[in-house]
């Protein structure tokens, strides 16, 4: 995806100096000035978009098969997220000023050209991050018109920012792909830097709507794997009629390169893969309680 000029005029003053001859270096240190005013004016503009939702900070797109819901999807990765987890895979998408400014009507567009795919696979259109909910108005333009075209909806998130997810929002999601990422609050607090009563909150709402979920519970060595910290999990999870599947997440390596790349300290660093064993038997703590696991 490239990046989009999104063609909003300038409206900064120009500084008018009369009967003075400017030097160069004046005249350049004048130009300097009016290009941080116009600077300075776009982005207000593309942030005041932002909150309407006709644009978006999107980081990338791809189309994926049986990775972000059913079918084939076209999975839109939204730059901004309020958490740090430990082991994210996709530091990159952290800061919403990374992103590039894309107007929906492009992605729009983008999704149309996939209609045939989505109806052959029961696919659709997934909205990811980052953290989707930081751009809120804009995932509820975005769904409006994934369903006006028979689009199914997945919503990807990790539910700290539910609150801003309007009833008409989540009126056009069809699933909610949610990170519960741990169930004990101090082990959240350590996982991602905030706090989990936020996700409980929404898991909750979205249990009130009947809308379906499917959970994410990612299986850390020394982190989340504690049977104390699974089982909180369990019992947040089982307590929702809605939820229709878990999918326990061994940890992985993969995103310690972005971390080195960014120059982030990365907390992870030699940490392997769970056992076997361990897996199991942690999957076998949800399924005690009636989930179905994958």
């Amino acid at each position: 995806m490239t990046a989009i000029n999104l063609g909003f005029p300038s409206v900064a003053c120009p500084v008018v100096v009369e009967h003075v001859d400017l030097s160069v270096d004046v005249a350049d240190e004048i130009s300097a000035l009016n290009d941080v005013d116009r600077k300075a004016e776009l982005h207000t503009l593309e942030m005041k978009a932002i909150r309407e939702g006709t644009v978006a900070s999107v980081h990338s797109w791809e189309l994926v098969t049986a990775v972000d819901g059913p079918g084939t999807r076209m999975t839109l990765f939204l730059s901004g997220c309020l958490l740090r987890c430990q082991y994210c895979h996709n530091p990159d998408t952290w800061k919403m000023r990374d992103g590039l400014v894309t107007p929906i009507d492009d992605l729009v567009a983008r999704m149309t050209r996939y209609l045939g795919v989505f109806k052959a696979t029961n696919g659709g259109l997934t909205i990811s991050g980052g953290e989707p909910l930081m751009q809120p108005a804009f995932v509820k333009r975005m769904f409006k018109e994934a369903h006006a075209l028979g689009v199914h909806t997945t919503l990807d998130t990790s539910g700290y920012l539910g609150k801003s997810a309007s009833d008409e929002l989540l009126d056009n999601v069809d699933l909610v792909l949610l990170d519960v990422k741990s169930g004990l609050p101090d082990t959240y607090k350590k996982v991602t830097g905030r706090e989990l009563a936020p996700t409980i909150a929404f898991g909750d709402r979205l249990a009130e709507r009947n809308i379906p979920v499917w959970v994410r519970f990612v299986l850390v060595p020394g982190l989340t794997d504690a049977v104390d910290n699974v089982e909180a999990v369990v019992d947040i999870v089982a307590s929702w009629p809605n939820v229709q599947r878990v999918e326990v997440l061994p940890f992985h390596q993969m995103g310690e390169d972005k971390w080195d790349r960014l120059s982030i300290p990365y907390p992870l660093h030699g940490v392997h893969p769970p056992e076997n064993d361990v897996l199991t038997r942690v999957r076998g703590q949800f399924e005690a309680r009636g989930l179905t696991v994958f």
